[in-house]
Formats: C-alpha cells, sequence, structure tokens
C-alpha cells in the first residue's frame, strides 16, 4: 500500500513556508588584510543578496533545497543550494537561507549600470524535499505562480553563499549548506 505524501502536518499546519524573500544590494565586505604591493586590495563592488526566511513544522530535516529564480532585466538566473540537519522552527530560532549575484554578473546584465531595487523585477523560491516542490512563492507576483517556467533560464549565475567573499559573515544566521553539493 502507498502512502500519499502530504505537504501539512497531522496538525493542519503546513510541514514548510516560505515566509519572507528579501533582496537587497551589498557591497562586497572588507576584512582586514594586509594584500601585497603586487597584489593590492580591489574596490567594493555591489552583490545582489536575495534572503529568504522560512519554516519548518518538523522536527528534523535531513536535507532540503532552495532554489531561486532571479528575474532582472527580463533575464531569468537560477541556482540552487541544500541545506542540512535543520530544526524545527521555534519562537526567536529564524531558519534562512541566501543566494547571491556577484558584480560582473551584475555588470554583464545591466550594461555595467549601478544595480538598483527597481532593477529586480521579481524573485521566485522553491523548498523542495527528494525531488519533490514543497513551497512555491514570489517575492512580487502573487500565490504560487510560477513565472519563470515561461522564460528562458540561466543557471550558473547565482551563488550560494559559500561560493562568495559573505562566506564567513554570520556564519549562524544561516542553515548549513551541504558540503559538495549546490
Amino acid at each position: 500500500m502507498a502512502l500519499a505524501f502530504s505537504p501539512h502536518s497531522s496538525f493542519g499546519k503546513p510541514l514548510y513556508d516560505i515566509k519572507k524573500i528579501s533582496p537587497a544590494v551589498d557591497m562586497t565586505p572588507e576584512y582586514s588584510v594586509n594584500p601585497t604591493p603586487q597584489h593590492p586590495s580591489g574596490r567594493s563592488q555591489q552583490w545582489l543578496e536575495v534572503e529568504v526566511a522560512f519554516e519548518s513544522n518538523i522536527e528534523w530535516t535531513d536535507e532540503l533545497t532552495v532554489r531561486y529564480f532571479i528575474l532582472i532585466d527580463d533575464q531569468c538566473l537560477t541556482g540552487e543550494v541544500t541545506h542540512i540537519d535543520i530544526p524545527r522552527s521555534s519562537p526567536g530560532r529564524e531558519l534562512y537561507s541566501v543566494m547571491y549575484i556577484s558584480p560582473r554578473t551584475l555588470q554583464h546584465i545591466t550594461g555595467g549600470k549601478q544595480l538598483s531595487s527597481n532593477d529586480i523585477q521579481d524573485v521566485g523560491v522553491q523548498l523542495v524535499s527528494k525531488g519533490q516542490v514543497l513551497v512555491t512563492k514570489s517575492y512580487k507576483a502573487q500565490g504560487d505562480q510560477q513565472w519563470w517556467q515561461s522564460l528562458q533560464q540561466v543557471a550558473g549565475k547565482v551563488l550560494n553563499k559559500n561560493q562568495t567573499p559573505f562566506a564567513p559573515m554570520l556564519w549562524d544566521r544561516y542553515e548549513q549548506i551541504k558540503a559538495g553539493g549546490p
């Protein structure tokens, strides 16, 4: 006898929920290091950060993949990150995932102009477990509309935190990223 998957717990609460999608323009973090004369430090540049606050009503989740669809200047950039060992949400303990778009990619997309919040057309996010989409939400579009399905998608330009200079920052804020995975 096969068991049907239910996206809700036995108490009627969803197993997972996306609470908020927060895109922001950040500058490259600056660290106190003494660069050598042949390698002077660069100047801080714009990065696009997309943070997702989510909720889990499961005691522990071994793996949860967060897929990102970021629409800038009519280009849909995609990326995903797999988090591991995720606890149940509790009061005062938010769950967060974050992804970034690098300065060079932003310059390429915008033709070199500075990115503003108006340039971010929309951001879609999906929580996925074992290949099954559990929750879908957009930053601007209403409901679980999957606007990105009708667009050509460009993979490989959305980076997880460990692939950026933000890696050592706010270590305890974000859920752990699976080693060697997306």
